[in-house]
C-alpha cells in the first residue's frame, strides 16, 4: 500500500445510538473490519453496522423506540416489539439475503461510489445476526420489582438455525461488548450460547448480562472453555435468575481480572494505530491485510487474557533492554500465542545515525525481523506461523515505527531451513550467552499467590523449546 491512494472513509453512525454501537464495535472487532452504515444501493442502507473478519460476518441492527407507557401494557409491548425487534429482524434478513445473492456489492457511501475494502468469502462464511433494542429499559424496570436493571428477559425454545441470533438492550449492550472485547472472546460466548440453545429445550434468563455472568462462572477444565448450562445430563431446561451479573462483578476474582487486564490494552493500541494507517492508506509493505494473510489478522485473533500476557512480556522486555555501546544494538524476545502452533518474536533495534532511517535503516531492520522469524521456526519446528514485531528501542528513540512480519511455515522446506540458518550465521539469533528463559502460566482469572504455588508444585511444566520433554530434563541439563 502507498500514500497515493485515497483514504478509506467509514461512517461513524447517523444518530447517537448508531454512533455508540459503532464505537463499541470498533473496540471489539477493531477498525479495519468494522463498517457502520454500509449501503447496498444508492440511498439504501444494508444494515447499521457490518463486521467482516475472515469467515465471520456480523450484521447489526439497532433501533431506539420509545415504549408508550400510556397504553395498556400488552398493546404497548406489541407495538414496541414490532418497531424495535421485528423490524430489525426484517432488516437483517434483507441484509443477509443481499450478501448471499449479490456477493460483495457493499459500499461505504450512500452514492455507492466506494466499496468496502474487504471481500466476503461467499463459499465459506458464517452470519451472526445481532439486534440492539433501546427504549424499553424504564418500562421493564417498572413492570417488576425484581428487574433491577431494566433488561429484557429472553427465552429460547425450539430454535433451529445454522446462524446465530443475538439480542441486546440499553443496559447490557455496553456490558457484553466491553466484557467480551476481542473477536475471539465474543465468538466463544456466541458459540457457547448456540450450543446451549441446541442442547436444552428451554434457555431462559432475565437479562443478557446475567447469562454472561453464568457463562463466566462455568469453566470446563478438560475442554479449557467456558460454557452455559450444566454437566447434569438429565437437565433439559436452564433458567437464570435476576442479579447474577451484579453479584458476579463484586467477587474478588472478577476484580483481580479487571485490574490485570489493564496491561492488555497495549496490544490493542498497537493494532489500532497500525490499522488506522491502513485505513489512511499510509501503511507500507506488501501484505494484503484486507483480504489476505497478515501479521495483524493473527494478532487480532488473540483473546483478552493472552493479550494481557503478551503485553506484559513486551513491556518487560522494553524495560530490560541493556545499555548498548556505540553502533547498532538489538534485543530479541520470543513469546507463545494462545494458539499452540503459533509464535511471536519481538525485535528491538537501535537506529544508527549514519544510516538514513527510511531508505537504509528500516529496510535492514525489516530483513532482520524476517530472519528472526525463520530462526524461531527452526528453534521450534512445530510452529506453523511465526509473527514478527519490530520497533526501535524506545529508550534510544524519540519517535518510533513498527514493522510486522507473518512467516507462514505450512510449506516449510529444507531449502527454507538452510536459507535461514545461513542468514543467521552473522546475526546469531538465540545463540547468545545472555539468553534467558522465563516460565509463566496464564489465567483469565488470576489466582492468589498460595494457589499459584500449589499449581506450580502440582503440575509438570514442559520445556518452552517445544521438545515436549519435562523442563528439568531438557534445557536445564
Amino acid at each position: 500500500m502507498g500514500g497515493n491512494k485515497k483514504p478509506i472513509i467509514r461512517s461513524i453512525g447517523e444518530n447517537l445510538t448508531e454512533q455508540a454501537l459503532s464505537k463499541l464495535c470498533d473496540k471489539v472487532f477493531l477498525k479495519l473490519w468494522t463498517y457502520p452504515n454500509p449501503y447496498k444501493k444508492k440511498g439504501q442502507e444494508l444494515c447499521d453496522v457490518l463486521v467482516v473478519f475472515e469467515e465471520h460476518v456480523f450484521i447489526f441492527s439497532v433501533k431506539d423506540i420509545c415504549f408508550n407507557k400510556e397504553k395498556e401494557i400488552n398493546v404497548s409491548w406489541s407495538r414496541w416489539k414490532n418497531n424495535a425487534i421485528d423490524k430489525s429482524i426484517k432488516q437483517i434478513d434483507a441484509a443477509e439475503s443481499w450478501i448471499r445473492t449479490q456477493g460483495n456489492k457493499i459500499f461505504l457511501d450512500a452514492k455507492c461510489e466506494n466499496k468496502i475494502p474487504i471481500n466476503i468469502n461467499l463459499d465459506d462464511y458464517k452470519v451472526h445476526r445481532v439486534i440492539v433494542a433501546h427504549g424499553a429499559e424504564q418500562a421493564c424496570r417498572e413492570s417488576s420489582e425484581e428487574n433491577i436493571a431494566g433488561s429484557l428477559a429472553i427465552s429460547y425454545s425450539d430454535v433451529p438455525s445454522s446462524d446465530s441470533k443475538e439480542g441486546f438492550d440499553s443496559f447490557n449492550l455496553d456490558i457484553i461488548l466491553e466484557e467480551l472485547d476481542t473477536i475471539r472472546d465474543f465468538l466463544w460466548y456466541l458459540e457457547a450460547k448456540e450450543t446451549a440453545i441446541k442442547k436444552y429445550d428451554l434457555l431462559n434468563y432475565c437479562g443478557e448480562e446475567d447469562l454472561l455472568a453464568h457463562y463466566l462462572y462455568n469453566f470446563d477444565i478438560k475442554k479449557e472453555c467456558h460454557y452455559i448450562g450444566t454437566k447434569e445430563k438429565k437437565i433439559n431446561a436452564i433458567y437464570i435468575g435476576e442479579g447474577e451479573w451484579n453479584d458476579f462483578i463484586l467477587t474478588e476474582p472478577y476484580m483481580k481480572k479487571e485490574e490485570a487486564n489493564k496491561d492488555s490494552y497495549f496490544w490493542d493500541e498497537l493494532l489500532q494505530r497500525t490499522l488506522q494507517n491502513a485505513l489512511d492508506q499510509t501503511l507500507l509493505g506488501n501484505a494484503d491485510i484486507y483480504n489476505g494473510k497478515s501479521a495483524l489478522i493473527e494478532m487480532a485473533k488473540e483473546p483478552r487474557f493472552m493479550r494481557r500476557e503478551l503485553s506484559k512480556a513486551i513491556i518487560n522486555s522494553i524495560k530490560r533492554v541493556p545499555d548498548f555501546k556505540e553502533g547498532m544494538g538489538r534485543k530479541l524476545s520470543s513469546y507463545p500465542s494462545f494458539y499452540p502452533e503459533r509464535r511471536y518474536v519481538f525485535l528491538q533495534v537501535t537506529p544508527v545515525s549514519e544510516m538514513d532511517y527510511e531508505t537504509e535503516y528500516r529496510p535492514y531492520r525489516q530483513e532482520m525481523l524476517k530472519i528472526a522469524c525463520g530462526v524461531e521456526k527452526i528453534k521450534r519446528p512445530n510452529s506453523k506461523k511465526v509473527i514478527g514485531i519490530g520497533i526501535d528501542v524506545p529508550k534510544y528513540s524519540k519517535g518510533n515505527s513498527e514493522d510486522f512480519v507473518l512467516l507462514d511455515c505450512c510449506n516449510w522446506s529444507e531449502e527454507d531451513e538452510s536459507y535461514y540458518k545461513e542468514q543467521n550465521q552473522e546475526l546469531n539469533f538465540f545463540k547468545t550467552d545472555a539468553l534467558k528463559i522465563d516460565l509463566r502460566r496464564s489465567y483469565e482469572f488470576p489466582p492468589d499467590k498460595k494457589a499459584e504455588r500449589r499449581i506450580k508444585i502440582g503440575r509438570n511444566i514442559l520445556c518452552p523449546c517445544g521438545s515436549n520433554k519435562k523442563y528439568k530434563k531438557c534445557c536445564l541439563k
